[in-house]
């Protein structure tokens, strides 16, 4: 049954004639919390427990059910109104409006807990906890991959007025690791190779940094999407070259500052030329990609 879009004033008065319309805000629980259309029961869209809430409170299918999100521009009612169809409820009504719209339209709400403020971002330079940060990467060629992770020496962020400004990595080349291959003998195979002279020259150039020289702010980005555009230089098996990339970032429930990203790399740029197609013309099963894939998570301290 496709839900029947219903506005403030139809929503008020079928309340006050008591039709037995349950109002479900579906909302995060401390937005229900905070404030409210009076008389609403709280389950959030997001958690994977709404329809066993859904089932717990509205049992029969000819149940009348109303949600209501945010307001028009958030998705929370509709994608609340969706589940619902397929649950198999047959009288659902979507207030899309939401609790903006209710009080727009001079409705009264209520209110309870204040949501608590966000924390501040840092100021000044602020060391990555390295327990927390990582970097993991991705290798490929024609028909296989391998993927997994290179350990961190130190890092540091720095910020000015609530933006990150600069910062410095340092990776340690002697601790990389394949995900795909643990418990595989190959894996010490495949880690040797990488280390060895083919590739990173661990034993001459055991670190890589990478220094962000610029962060630009990516006007409009939503959360979620990338907010930073972030230029630097990494240097690596003892060549510098620049990079660039997209960065989404922000802080964590806890007040610490985050941010990832995923880019790729030209690894020939840093004088990684085994297996590539641009300096060697027959390499049969030896043809390794020349673009690796990094991901890296910086949270600090």
């Amino acid at each position: 049954m496709k839900a029947e879009l219903i506005d403030a004033h139809r929503l008020a008065a079928a309340v006050e004639r008591g039709d037995g319309i349950i109002l479900m805000d579906v909302r995060l629980p401390e937005d229900h919390e905070a404030e409210r259309i009076p008389g609403a029961i709280s389950n959030c869209v997001f958690e994977i427990e709404f329809q066993e809430r859904v089932e717990s409170a509205c049992p029969l299918r000819q149940s009348a059910i109303c949600v209501y999100g945010a307001n028009r521009g958030s998705h929370e009612a509709r994608m609340a109104a969706e589940k619902l169809q397929r649950l198999g409820y047959e009288r659902i009504f979507e207030f899309r409006d939401g609790l903006e719209g209710w009080k727009s339209a001079g409705m009264t709400s209520e209110t309870g807990k204040t949501i608590a403020v966000s924390p501040d971002t840092p100021e000044g330079t602020v060391p990555l906890d390295l327990k927390e940060s990582k970097l993991e990467w991705f290798g490929r060629n024609l028909l296989n991959k391998h993927w997994g992770s290179i350990g961190l020496r130190n890092g540091e962020l720095t910020f000015r007025d609530g933006q990150i400004i600069s910062g410095r990595i340092s990776v340690d080349m002697t601790d990389i690791r394949c995900a795909d291959l643990y418990g595989d003998p190959l894996h010490d195979v495949l880690v040797t190779h990488l280390q060895s002279d083919d590739f990173f020259d661990v034993t001459r150039y055991s670190k890589a940094v990478f220094e962000i020289g610029a962060v630009t702010r990516i006007a409009g980005a939503r959360e979620g999407a990338p907010n930073y555009r972030v230029v630097g230089n990494l240097t690596m098996r003892g060549v510098t070259a620049p990079i660039e990339f997209d960065m989404v970032a922000g802080l964590t429930p806890d007040g610490k500052a985050a941010a990832q990203a995923s880019f790729s790399i030209d690894r020939t740029r840093w004088g990684v030329i085994y297996g590539s197609g641009k300096f060697f013309h027959r390499l049969a099963g030896h043809l390794v990609n020349d673009e690796i894939e990094f991901q890296i998570r910086m949270v600090t301290e």
